[in-house]
């Protein structure tokens, strides 16, 4: 696992933390089972406070990306049917939204499109 944190600049560390781990996890870089380092000692690697990383954790947990195993271990999880499942959910839910508003398809995907810009440049 290579993971490259930028103190001063782009995203707080903690969403650095997870974006790497995500996109490294549903490119396969990381493949499921793989076992993460603990959250001291990712921490210690990157030079970061151990709460950093434990945010960073919680966050990947919380999109099925990683699996806590107790004292087994942190592990990467078949996030990508999960991840997939919670998105198209998500796509649903907006797309009715959208249509009670009375928006066409085209104000629809601009809006989606407006917002997928914001969040990939924080």
């Amino acid at each position: 696992m290579s993971l490259k944190i930028h103190i001063t600049e782009g995203p707080a560390p903690y969403e650095q933390v997870r974006a790497q781990i995500s996109e490294q996890a549903r490119a396969g870089t990381l493949p499921v089972g793989y076992r993460l380092p603990t959250v001291r000692g990712l921490a210690e690697q990157l030079g970061l406070a151990a709460g950093t990383v434990a945010k960073a954790y919680r966050a990947l947990e919380a999109d099925g990306v990683i699996e806590t195993r107790g004292r087994n271990g942190t592990f990467v999880a078949a996030a990508g049917s999960a991840a997939e499942r919670e998105a198209a959910g998500a796509a649903a839910a907006y797309a009715e939204r959208v249509r009670r508003l009375g928006l066409g398809e085209e104000e629809a995907l601009a809006a989606v499109r407006d917002a997928l810009r914001a969040a990939y440049r924080e």
